[in-house]
C-alpha cells in the first residue's frame, strides 16, 4: 500500500512539472515574439516617415497594446481585406491566427519587454524606393467570359461598395470552379493587389462571377 502512495505522488507530481512547463507556460515579450511580428507585418506602415504611428519600439507600442490586440482580434490589422483560405497570395501580410494568439497573450500577460534586448531582432530598414501597383489589362464589372486564354497574375480591386463581400471565382469550360479572392471587410483606403502565389492559366470560355455591376475587379494579367 505504501508502494502505491508513493507512486501516486510521484505521478501526480511529474503532472503537475509538466502541466508548469508545458505548451504557453512560457511569457510573450516584445523582445522575443512580438519585435519580430510587429517588423515582419506591420512596420511597413507604422514606422517613421511611413503612413501610420510608428509601432518600431516598445515605447512606441506598450501604450498602444491594448489598441492592438483590438484590430488584430477583427482582422482590421494588418488591413488585408479577403477570406484566408480562398485563394493563395504570395504578398499575404495577414496574420495567422496562431499569430493573432501570440499578440493576445502578449497583452493579456502583461505587456512585457523582456530582460534580454539581445532577443529582439535587428530594426528593418526601409529604402525610399518608388513601388507601384500592378497595372490591370482586364476589368470586370457584372461577369465576364474570357474570349481568349490568359495567365492570371492577380486582381486588383478598383471599386468594392462600402459593406459588400465579394467572393469572385473563375468558372472553367469544363465546369470545375477555380477560387479567386472573397473580399470581405474591404477597405479601400488600403487598396492593394492581390497577386496570387501562382499564375493561373485560364482558357477562353472561362467565365469570371461574383463582381456585381455596382463594383470593378482588374485582372492583372502576364505574357504567356
Amino acid at each position: 500500500m505504501r508502494q502505491i502512495l508513493v507512486a501516486t505522488i510521484v505521478f501526480a507530481a511529474c503532472c503537475h512539472l509538466v502541466e508548469a512547463h508545458g505548451v504557453g507556460s512560457t511569457p510573450v515579450t516584445w523582445n522575443r515574439e512580438i519585435s519580430r511580428l510587429i517588423f515582419q507585418r506591420c512596420a511597413s506602415c507604422h514606422r517613421p516617415g511611413g503612413s501610420a504611428f510608428s509601432l518600431m519600439t516598445y515605447l512606441d507600442a506598450q501604450p498602444r497594446a491594448n489598441e492592438i490586440k483590438d484590430a488584430v482580434l477583427t482582422r482590421r490589422m494588418p488591413p488585408w481585406g479577403a477570406v484566408k483560405g480562398f485563394g493563395s497570395f504570395r504578398n499575404d501580410l495577414s496574420l495567422s491566427q496562431e499569430q493573432i494568439e501570440t499578440i493576445s497573450r502578449w497583452v493579456d500577460g502583461g505587456i512585457r519587454r523582456g530582460n534580454n534586448p539581445r532577443q529582439a531582432p535587428e530594426t528593418p530598414s526601409f529604402a525610399a524606393v518608388s513601388s507601384h501597383d500592378p497595372v490591370p489589362t482586364v476589368r470586370v464589372s457584372g461577369g465576364l467570359t474570357l474570349g481568349k486564354a490568359i495567365a492570371l497574375d492577380g486582381l486588383l480591386p478598383e471599386r468594392v461598395p462600402a459593406g459588400q463581400s465579394l467572393r469572385i471565382v473563375a468558372v472553367l469550360p469544363q465546369g470545375s470552379i477555380q477560387p479567386l479572392v472573397w473580399l470581405h471587410d474591404f477597405d479601400s483606403r488600403f487598396s492593394h493587389p492581390f497577386l496570387f502565389r501562382t499564375t493561373l492559366n485560364l482558357p477562353a470560355g472561362t467565365v469570371i462571377r461574383g463582381v456585381p455591376p455596382s463594383a470593378s475587379i482588374g485582372l492583372i494579367t502576364v505574357a504567356k
